[in-house]
């Protein structure tokens, strides 16, 4: 069965159009034949009818009927090549037939015809009946007031020929109308068709695109003509288009997700290499002159290690936070923690000037206390490198939708070329890369991953003199 069936779409639609023009073809022919029988076979009824008048009068004028071959008085007058006529008086039954051509005029009714004529009731209601050696007649019978049985009929040939030509030319007119279907539908279908065509070519040249290597850019789009959500071909182009939105936007992450990696690395790889090479260093220096200090040896490694230590913790720390591993959350005293950071700065840095201000009432989040501690020392201690000393720093904690935290100075600013990246990994104030200012620069990219781990959000803005990190926790 689905060999019969086309497969495209193009295919079943002019299969099913082809279809419904048969079908209704067929409804409209066989409801005409019924129609055209039913009124022909009225008229041939109701001729049937006004011949038994005629045959009731006659069998009563004229009794028995006369032999056949013989004329009396114009009998025949008035009656239809083929029709017959049959009269029973007391236990005889003559009949005549009306027949054509030179030798026409009435003939005698054959006996098995005369016996098939005497099945008919006499209630006057036309009948079919096949007479022998004659074929298919309407006969309708009457009893006459002398008590004479009548029977008198038509043939119906006259009938059945039409409705057979009638059949014929349905037939023909049908099988046009199907050929017609058939081949306007295919032109028409293919046209109305053409659009989604257009639209699956869109899409056939994405996927013939390069989609795993690199950054793709800006794939094609299904034409603006082709995306109007009024029409079904239209919502298949708009969802296209906006799924290849999608795609553009997902390669262009992963490309993205890519590059970062990739520096990641090479700036993990850079980071970690100054501090072996020194202890490749020392211990080289060690090996050949044997006249370096031990202690100042173990020392200077114990230094290195202990850096390479926290920048593979904190690189350890941002992976667990990026693979969504949940943090411990109970209710902390954000209060406390901004009080003890800018206490342990004033210790640390005197430098510089610190204030805070925090609400009376301590400001509770829930949270991991150890990373929240981290994210606010790490500001603390950003303003402490990177800004020169005399600079004035506050912290203030606020409560209300949110809890919010700001890390104001009057320092000198970031680099406006510096601000989009400052909270990417290994950003660094120094282009140069030297270890001037401190720091592997992973600090602000522990702020921003702890902050999204806890639900919120870390941003910055900064000008000449006017420098804030905020951070915007959930309240409890």
């Amino acid at each position: 069965m689905r060999r019969l069936v086309p497969s495209s779409l193009t295919g079943r639609l002019i299969v099913t159009a082809v279809a419904l023009v048969a079908a209704v073809s067929v409804l409209v022919a066989f409801a005409a034949t019924l129609v055209m029988r039913s009124y022909l076979t009225d008229q041939l009824d109701e001729k049937v009818t006004q011949s038994l008048g005629r045959a009731e009068f006659r069998a009563d004028r004229v009794m028995p009927a006369p032999p056949a071959g013989q004329d009396r008085g114009g009998e025949g007058f008035g009656r239809d090549v083929g029709s017959i006529e049959a009269i029973r008086s007391g236990d005889s039954v003559t009949g005549t037939v009306v027949v054509a051509g030179n030798g026409g005029g009435p003939k005698d009714l054959s006996t098995q015809a005369a016996r098939a004529l005497q099945q008919v009731d006499a209630d006057r209601e036309p009948r079919t009946i096949d007479v022998p050696g004659l074929g298919s007649y309407r006969v309708a019978s009457t009893t006459s007031p002398s008590g004479t049985v009548v029977w008198n009929g038509l043939p119906t040939n006259d009938v059945d020929d039409t409705i057979s030509s009638l059949v014929l030319w349905e037939s023909l007119l049908a099988l046009a109308g199907i050929a017609t279907a058939a081949v306007a539908g295919r032109l028409l279908v293919r046209r109305q068709l053409q659009p989604l065509r257009d639209v699956a070519a869109t899409a056939h040249q994405v996927a013939a695109m390069p989609l795993s290597s690199g950054q793709i850019g800006e794939t094609v789009r299904v034409p603006d003509a082709l995306t109007d959500p009024g029409t079904e071909v239209g919502q298949v182009g708009e969802a296209l288009n906006r799924l290849l939105g999608h795609v553009e936007h997902a390669l262009d992450a992963r490309h993205e997700s890519e590059q970062q990696v990739r520096q990641f690395l090479a700036d993990a790889s850079h980071e970690l290499r100054t501090p072996l090479s020194t202890i490749q260093g020392y211990a080289e220096l060690s090996r050949r002159t044997g006249r370096a200090d031990p202690d100042q040896i173990l020392a200077k490694v114990e230094s290195e290690a202990g850096r390479m230590a926290t920048l593979v913790e904190d690189m350890l720390l941002l992976a667990r936070l990026d693979a969504g591993r949940g943090i411990d959350r109970r209710p902390v005293d954000l209060t406390r923690l901004v009080v003890e950071a800018v206490d342990d700065a004033r210790v640390r840095d005197p430098e510089r000037r610190w204030t805070f201000d925090v609400p009376d009432e301590p400001v509770t989040v829930a949270g991991d206390e150890q990373r929240l501690h981290q994210a606010v020392t790490n500001l603390v201690t950003n303003a402490t490198r990177h800004t020169p000393p005399g600079t004035v720093v506050s912290v203030r904690l606020t409560s209300g939708e949110a809890v919010r935290v700001d890390v104001h100075d009057d320092g000198p600013g970031i680099d406006p070329s510096l601000l989009p990246t400052v909270f990417e990994r290994f950003t660094r104030g120094d282009s140069s890369r030297t270890r001037a200012s401190g720091g592997a620069g992973l600090g602000m990219s522990l702020v921003k991953a702890i902050m999204h781990a806890h639900g919120g959000t870390a941003t910055v803005r900064s000008a000449p003199g006017d420098t804030t990190f905020t951070l915007l926790l959930p309240t409890a």
